[in-house]
């Protein structure tokens, strides 16, 4: 797969189908190299995975994450290397471990040593059985890291790491432990409003439910934030570290600290001025690469 610069990430679950295929069209029209969309709980992130791929030609659909809680490892290899085979090799897998209330608090399942959980995943990933006609390619893999070791483990056993909810100090503090080689895939939240108080109200409204999860809160804490910055929604030094908003040229230059600071591939999500769950076509036609 190459994975180019910029890609875009989404949650399409206030789409009806249709109109999600339609959206992953003009991003692919656009020019991104990759429509990233998650899995929390609405769709089904493989099987929406695999519509979008029917529903394109060029774009690369990445999982931004697959719950490694919500599948054993051999049905994520097999779904991995199905989607890869079908779309000839445009699926991308980023999964992880995801967060102690979803896991535990939604699906019912024990949060305990992640990091175990997720090294003895990948082995039987790498060791489970598939029969059907394999892809021309071995399918990449990205894990959802924040801390050291997951970082590591994701530059041992992978192609890389997707940070999430991370500043370009994260991008470099990433690139020292990881090394040259392996990914850095950063997803950034864009918001294309100059006015700073109603930026900053629209984007505490769209970070507030990750301040509440601890692998979020303790990744900025290694960066300087304090509690006190990451209550009630955010201090403005914490949402202006997270959400890029301004004019095209501001969240440009955000954009652009990633790429110098080691990303190889940025993923932006587009956040509505008005706080609608749908994307703002404005700022990802201004960043679009052609």
């Amino acid at each position: 797969m190459e994975l180019g610069k910029t890609g875009v990430w989404f949650f399409c679950d206030a789409m009806a189908a249709g109109e999600a295929a339609e959206f992953a069209g003009r991003v692919e029209e656009m020019g991104y190299d990759a429509l990233w969309i998650p899995e929390a709980v609405g769709r089904e992130v493989l099987a929406a995975s695999a519509w979008l791929l029917a529903n394109t030609e060029t774009l690369n659909i990445a999982t931004g994450i697959a719950n490694v809680y919500a599948r054993d490892a051999v049905t994520m290899a097999a779904a991995q290397k199905t989607l890869a085979e079908q779309s000839g090799g445009r699926f991308l897998l980023g999964m992880g471990v995801s967060h102690r209330p979803l896991v535990e608090g939604v699906r019912g399942h024990a949060y305990d040593r992640p990091l175990s959980f997720m090294r003895n995943y990948l082995e039987q990933m790498a060791a489970a059985p598939y029969s059907a006609v394999a892809p021309a390619d071995d399918p990449p893999t990205v894990i959802g890291a924040l801390h050291p070791k997951m970082l590591k483990l994701a530059a041992e056993k992978t192609q890389g790491a997707h940070p999430y909810l991370v500043p370009p100090e994260h991008t470099a503090f990433a690139r020292e432990l990881m090394g040259e080689g392996p990914w850095i895939c950063t997803e950034q939240k864009v918001l294309l409003e100059t006015d700073a108080s109603k930026a900053r109200s629209v984007a505490r409204t769209a970070i507030a439910m990750y301040l509440g999860l601890p692998n979020y809160c303790n990744s900025l804490k290694r960066f300087g934030f304090t509690d006190e910055d990451l209550e009630g929604g955010g201090s403005d030094r914490v949402v202006d570290a997270i959400v890029a908003w301004g004019d095209e040229k501001a969240i440009a230059e955000r954009i652009k600290a990633h790429h110098d600071a080691g990303a190889d591939h940025v993923c932006i999500q587009p956040i509505h001025p008005e706080g609608l769950p749908v994307p703002d076509y404005r700022i990802l036609e201004a960043l679009a690469p052609r």
